[in-house]
């Protein structure tokens, strides 16, 4: 296991692509690496993304400390990754849990983000005290063991809306869950995680790409909508997770996105270039 200049663990990444910015992505709450498998490949031929697991969550690790849940310690351990990459600055991009956190990272490091993607995230934007009652889903998760783990609503089985090859991996990645990590994203990291409060705060160019059949999600968006400076929004036809659902889409409106923020584009190859 590697470890990070503080002593506790890194999170798991892996780094795609060999050309263009680098693009960071983060998944939500039991999901993997195999939440952008839809998007990959065409990500790649314009940017280089930087693939992370959440702890608790596929290959990443289980830390005891309660703290290294907190989104703080998150935020840092994405800093660890930039610096060990050698990068300036990056993209980021967030899905669901993960929004609040590359959300919070933008604000916290706004001269480290060049633009951020963001999608449906409920955690993000849910009002203080919202989940309060974390505690007791955590206690039972515990005690039912991974066989809880078959009931938890966010349990990719449970879709069937996905494609197989996609649906395949990410349940595949749901033995690859720690028990004692997963519970603790419920205790110590879900209950701060909201943004709801910090969005005025955002200066970065921010890009919400929704999917509008996610009608929780969408009471929420006028809120987005009205506080967020620099923000631009596109709704598709998809759901909760909308970079599958409406993945060629997508991954059309990052490209656009990416490419004007970045000061690149492409060449007659599709290959990315620097503008001189």
């Amino acid at each position: 296991m590697k470890e990070n200049i503080k002593g506790g663990p890194y999170l798991y990444y892996e780094v795609h692509g060999t050309q263009g910015p680098h693009l960071l992505m983060v998944h939500g709450l039991m999901s993997s690496r195999a939440q952008w498998i839809a998007n990959l490949k065409a990500v790649t031929e314009f940017c280089r993304p930087v693939v992370v697991e959440l702890f608790g969550h596929g290959r990443s690790a289980s830390p005891q400390n309660p703290e290294a849940y907190f989104p703080e310690n998150y935020i840092r351990e994405f800093e660890i990754i930039r610096q060990e990459l050698g990068l300036g600055n990056w993209f980021i991009c967030g899905q669901s849990l993960g929004a609040s956190l590359t959300l919070r990272y933008s604000i916290l490091h706004p001269e480290r983000v060049k633009a951020q993607i963001f999608t449906n995230s409920l955690s993000a934007l849910s009002d203080v005290g919202e989940n309060a009652n974390m505690e007791r889903l955590a206690m039972l998760m515990l005690q039912g063991g991974r066989a809880s783990l078959d009931n938890f609503p966010l349990n990719p089985s449970r879709n069937r809306f996905l494609d197989p090859e996609i649906k395949k991996a990410l349940v595949e990645d749901i033995n690859l869950i720690n028990m004692k990590g997963f519970a603790n994203n419920l205790l110590y990291l879900i209950p701060r995680c909201s943004v709801r409060n910090l969005l005025s705060k955002i200066s970065v160019p921010t890009l919400l790409v929704a999917g509008k059949f996610d009608k929780r999600f969408g009471a929420l968006v006028p809120t987005v909508l009205e506080n967020t400076p620099s923000l631009e929004f596109i709704e598709l036809d998809g759901g909760h997770a909308v970079n599958i659902d409406a993945a060629g889409r997508f991954n059309e409106v990052v490209r656009k996105f990416i490419l004007r923020h970045s000061g690149g584009e492409q060449d007659e190859s599709g290959r990315f270039c620097r503008k001189s």
